[in-house]
């Protein structure tokens, strides 16, 4: 689903949006150089679910290398789109942040995200899909909308959530769609004017969790732990879900249902594509609660098949 607009108001948008990505990166910074004649044929933004990586060559804190870098998998799914599309017009530019977010500093942003994609000359006329898959780090309402709680909200016997003894992660009820749709407005109007014929479109989250229920598990060193009480964590993400879904709509853009690709293989399921701690049975170096090689497989593969049905090449 696309929105047009005049191409004037757009000429106006795209200087405003110029300006503020050159003075994003600070005094001095030259502007977004002209996109080439065609650009990337898929544009990427993201954060750690769309990086993902080991904790190989991170330590066992890999947020702190977002200060540094932005390491990306070899087995992501960008990178095994890349794979399945080939490098013909320009093939995939991934420009995701582990730890990235919609506008939450002090991490990198979609505003940040789209700065380094442009001075690459990613957007251009031959761009087909942009896909974001963003906000799990961002802050909504008075918390901070991250997993950073899980660890107490799972060894806490309280657990996380309404009267629970941890934190909540967020206040699910602050996560809406139309917060998130302002949040990225000003981004998606920029794609839109350097990238007119791409589909932009929102990557949702895969199923760590079975969507409605309270229970969190993550599989610690071939032993799995259950937090049956853990609604601080489980309604955020299920919110998000859906706050994604409705800023999709409110942008004229798509929104590409992971969890429908990644459903019965949640955290707690019998086959997991979802990385436990340090486990012997699955990916041991792969990020906590982050996809496995097999989940991101899926997702690339249902990507590539929903942009051949979405956005054909000529």
């Amino acid at each position: 689903m696309q929105v047009g607009f005049p191409r004037a108001a757009l000429t106006v948008v795209a200087s405003t949006i110029a300006v503020a990505l050159t003075g994003f990166a600070g005094a001095g910074a030259e502007p977004p150089p002209t996109p080439p004649a065609s650009g990337a044929e898929v544009v990427v933004m993201g954060d750690s679910y769309t990086a993902n990586g080991t904790y190989v060559g991170l330590g066992l804190t890999p947020y702190l290398a977002t200060a540094q870098s932005c390491p990306h998998s070899p087995t992501s799914w960008p990178t095994q789109l890349e794979h399945r599309i080939g490098p013909e017009q320009g093939g995939v530019t991934d420009v995701s942040c582990l730890g990235a977010s919609l506008n939450t500093p002090p991490t990198r942003t979609a505003l940040y995200e789209t700065k380094a994609a442009a001075a690459s000359g990613a957007f251009g006329p031959g761009t087909r899909l942009v896909a974001i898959q963003l906000g799990l780090n961002d802050t909504w309402g008075a918390h901070r909308g991250t997993l950073d709680s899980l660890p107490e909200c799972m060894l806490g016997l309280a657990g996380c959530g309404p009267g629970a003894g941890a934190d909540p992660a967020a206040d699910p009820a602050a996560v809406t769609g139309a917060d998130y749709a302002d949040r990225l407005r000003v981004i998606i109007d920029y794609v839109r004017y350097y990238a007119p014929g791409a589909r932009i479109v929102l990557v949702g989250y895969p199923e760590i969790h079975a969507p409605g229920s309270e229970a969190v598990c993550v599989d610690v060193l071939g032993a799995r732990v259950t937090q049956p009480q853990a609604a601080g964590i489980t309604s955020y993400l299920d919110r998000l879900d859906i706050a994604q879904r409705d800023a999709a709509e409110l942008l004229g853009i798509d929104f590409f249902d992971t969890r429908a690709v990644t459903a019965g293989h949640d955290a707690c399921s019998a086959d997991p594509w979802i990385n436990g701690f340090l486990d012997p049975r699955g990916e041991w170096l792969g990020l906590t609660l982050h996809p496995t090689v097999r989940g991101d497989a899926a997702v690339a593969a249902a990507l590539d098949r929903w942009l051949d049905d979405h956005a054909p090449r000529p």
